[in-house]
């Protein structure tokens, strides 16, 4: 079958193991990137972003390019991932929001019925063009490391719009989805296509993988999940398959989400993130409970445990790395996203002793 025009002429890293363990292959050494790898544990990070506003260096390429390079340079990590925000392509596609110190993403005016979902703008590619100038300067950059696009998904994106920023419980999130599902559904339904379209941009422009954030979909029970976020997270991991021939691997991540493993998996993920509650060969058992069709996991040192001294880093690691063998592929990764006061020393040390023990075992 010949590709899609958009991945004839993409980067051949047939050997990159982050790519090798995502198709479920066997890689010279067991791949490890960090969630929140390029962010504030990182001085040079600090020190490139200080006076600029995150969604504004997020649309500035130079910017992006740096800051998704500091951690490849420092740590030696398997992949880099793409500098961004998870309400970014709301943010461009014109929606009124912005990222407020100590709280996060607040929208100025949240959306709380059926006229607020009509009226919520569309992506066009040529708004995130930024993004794409990036990525194609980060693939001539990286070499033979892969790069991952990055994007929020559809829950997660609705709770912020619903809520008008961060929320503990989703309360007028949850309401809106049982007192009006028709008004639901539409919201999901456009966030869906802002979140392809976003990932299309990212893919034209040369990405090796994408990861799909559902940062908040832990807080739903696997009823709702599947009733009303499921088919629109289906939508987004299935377009990208069909944009990039399956040759783009996509992997899917949230956390709290040991209960919609499989759920999860089976809306087109290739990679399924565990976060750091579940252990690795419980999850593989939870997807593949006859153990015909291993999966392809992703995670799960806690993000706590870095702050614990190398020893307990390091015994935690190999715990990691054993309940990992168990699975069709294992990508190393924390079970989120690296805490601001980490050690960077302590991520370099880890992608070492990551290599270096699973390298052993070949």
């Amino acid at each position: 079958m010949s590709l899609p025009a958009n991945v004839s002429n993409r980067r051949q890293l047939d050997e990159a193991p982050l790519l090798v363990a995502a198709r479920g292959g066997t890689p010279a050494h067991t791949p490890v990137w960090f969630m929140r790898q390029a962010g504030r544990s990182l001085p040079e990070y600090r020190r490139t972003r200080e006076g600029v506003p995150m969604l504004r260096a997020c649309l500035t390429p130079d910017l992006v390019s740096e800051i998704t390079m500091q951690p490849v340079r420092r740590h030696g990590v398997d992949a880099a991932i793409l500098f961004s925000d998870i309400v970014l392509p709301l943010y461009a596609s014109g929606v009124e929001l912005d990222i407020v110190a100590g709280t996060g993403p607040v929208v100025n005016r949240p959306v709380r019925g059926a006229a607020d979902v009509a009226a919520l703008p569309a992506l066009r590619a040529e708004q995130v063009e930024g993004v794409a100038e990036a990525v194609r300067t980060l693939v001539a950059e990286l070499g033979d490391t892969p790069l991952i696009g990055f994007a929020g998904a559809p829950f997660t994106l609705a709770s912020y719009l619903v809520e008008g920023g961060p929320s503990r419980n989703h309360e007028r999130t949850k309401a809106l989805m049982h007192s009006e599902p028709e008004t639901w559904h539409a919201l999901l339904g456009k966030l869906a296509e802002t979140t392809l379209e976003f990932l299309r941009v990212q893919i034209d422009a040369g990405v090796d993988a994408v990861q799909l954030f559902d940062s908040w979909a832990g807080a739903l029970s696997p009823h709702d999940y599947a009733t009303y976020v499921q088919p629109h997270t289906n939508r987004i991991l299935r377009g990208v398959a069909e944009y990039s021939g399956d040759e783009v691997p996509r992997i899917h991540f949230g956390v709290g989400t040991g209960e919609l493993l499989t759920a999860m998996r089976d809306s087109g993920a290739s990679v399924v993130g565990i976060d750091w509650r579940v252990p690795l060969d419980r999850a593989v058992s939870r997807l593949d409970p006859q153990g015909h069709q291993p999966p392809v996991v992703q995670g799960n040192l806690d993000p706590a445990v870095l702050f614990a001294g190398w020893d307990a880093v390091r015994g935690e690691t190999e715990r990691v790395l054993a309940e990992g063998r168990s699975a069709g592929g294992h990508i190393f990764n924390l079970g989120h996203g690296v805490l601001p006061d980490t050690d960077p020393d302590v991520l370099t040390r880890i992608v070492e002793f990551v290599h270096s023990s699973s390298a052993s075992r070949r």
